[in-house]
């Protein structure tokens, strides 16, 4: 009773004209509404009654602009035509947990022309023969199936979701390709680079240049020391020799 005047309480304290998400899980209905829940509630987009002792649809106030309808979870079991008078533009619709058993019941979501989305999960309904394609072939509007595709592709979370990564992607891409005077401040770094890089290598080859030069200085030094040793060893030989003809010249002369 606590939980219910509690939310009595909130849905009264609301403006009811500029709410567009209303969660009343857990709550308890009476006679198969929610007080407090009516037509006043003109931009209600979502809508999640999930656990509330719902047995059936037939006091839901119109809500036009009704989008996504959680009813998980209630003892539901047929009078499933209420939605398609009630909220014509659903997209989305969770009824699993539900005592919905047989097509029959089912075949009454068929006026729900923009459904996409429909959950029948842990429903009796699940159990029959060729379930999944049976689904989809009574209701042919219908893409995503307790959260897959004909094809065992698994449904995105939202269709809000998806868009939000589209602009995430295009925001990126943005980033990425950035204005263009990045590109030309990055190519100019990139070319002045380039340039001291060439002038470092010139350097280097400059130095290691001169470097063989000197050595090749030092050798020819080195050579022409041994050189000059050899030339001062012959003269000095020249010179030895001369002191020994000299006393046989001086000799002769005497003799003569």
């Amino acid at each position: 009773m606590e939980m219910k005047k509690r939310i009595n309480l909130e849905l009264r304290n609301r403006a009811p004209e500029k709410v567009t998400e209303l969660v009343l899980d857990n709550c308890r209905s009476s006679n198969g509404e929610i007080e407090g829940l009516n037509d006043s509630f003109k931009e209600l987009e979502f809508l999640s009654m999930a656990n509330v002792e719902l047995t059936s649809l037939a006091k839901l106030p119109t809500l036009s602009k009704l989008r996504k309808l959680e009813l998980s979870d209630n003892i539901i079991s047929g009078g499933l035509e209420v939605l398609a008078e009630r909220c014509p533009n659903l997209t989305y619709l969770n009824l699993s947990g539900n005592k919905i058993k047989d097509l029959g019941t089912v075949e009454a979501l068929q006026n729900l022309k923009n459904l996409k989305s429909l959950d029948l999960f842990n429903c009796e309904i699940t159990n029959l023969e060729d379930y999944r394609d049976s689904i989809f072939e009574l209701l042919q509007q219908i893409t995503y199936l307790d959260g897959f595709d004909q094809e065992d592709n698994e449904a995105p979370d939202s269709e809000d979701d998806d868009d939000e990564g589209d602009e995430e992607d295009d925001d990126e891409d943005e980033d990425e390709a950035g204005p263009p005077g990045e590109y030309e401040e990055e190519d100019d770094e990139d070319d002045g680079a380039s340039e001291l890089g060439e002038g470092e290598e010139e350097e280097e080859v400059g130095l290691s240049y001169l470097m063989k030069e000197e050595i090749q200085d030092e050798d020819d030094d080195d050579d022409y020391v041994e050189e000059g040793g050899d030339e001062e060893e012959e003269a000095e030989g020249i010179r030895g020799e001369k002191r020994k003809r000299d006393p046989e010249d001086e000799g002769e002369e005497e003799d003569d």
